[in-house]
């Protein structure tokens, strides 16, 4: 398999785990922390999509906030400030999944050129890419915050092309989100989608032309 000049990545859930969250949360609502992480996250997107589709653009901590309490209500836990700031300050510390820095790495001493496609605000992103020391693998972080619109919209892939200044088939994507795999697929880049959990490929009719256990499957 050959590599594409450029890869994308996507930041939360492919990177980044998002669920890396679950101790920080089981340590203020005990024996809750797995079922609020996961509610946390589907709401957290939810939002994003909503709000692409209404034109309410709200950035993604603000958008990261809104899900937090809806799923702190859902579960009957105490929704605060003090909280929020709390589990803020560990998002800016998401863990890597294990084989994500070997991964870069190789790809970059491969000579692909390596960027970052994300929901994320500007600032989220600094934060966790400078907390893991990733500033300078990164050719390009293009955040949605200038165009003020989620991803799967196509305009978002176009930021990449336009600030790559590729055509979309010499960019690959790269996402573990079967949603974000779809779009990007739909919009015209090769796909290479990070199945983790096994799950069954999306149905819509845009399948990602690879799909990996992990990202050490691109090396």
């Amino acid at each position: 398999m050959s590599l594409p000049p450029a890869l994308l990545f996507d930041a939360y859930g492919t990177m980044f785990d998002v669920q890396s969250v679950t101790a920080a949360l089981n340590a203020h609502f005990p024996g809750k922390g797995a079922q609020l992480a996961q509610s946390w996250r589907t709401k957290q997107l939810e939002y994003t999509w909503q709000r692409t589709l209404m034109g309410r653009y709200a950035d993604f901590e603000a958008v990261t906030a809104e899900s937090l309490r809806y799923a702190c209500a859902l579960h009957q836990c105490e929704y605060s400030q003090a909280l929020w700031a709390t589990l803020r300050e560990r998002y800016g510390r998401l863990a890597t999944f294990p084989e994500v820095p070997a991964t870069l790495a190789a790809l970059r001493e491969r000579g692909v050129r390596l960027g970052i496609l994300s929901n994320g605000s500007p600032a989220m992103l600094d934060e966790l890419i400078a907390h893991h020391r990733l500033t300078d693998t990164f050719e390009a972080v293009i955040s949605v915050d200038p165009l003020r619109r989620y991803k799967p919209d196509p305009a978002v892939y176009q930021l990449a092309v336009d600030r790559l200044k590729l055509g979309s088939d010499g960019i690959g994507f790269v996402s573990a989100n079967g949603w974000d795999a779809s779009g990007a697929k739909s919009f015209g880049f090769r796909v290479f989608w990070i199945n983790r959990g096994g799950l069954p490929a999306e149905t819509s009719g845009f399948a990602p032309d690879h799909v990996l256990g992990d990202l050490s499957g691109l090396l």
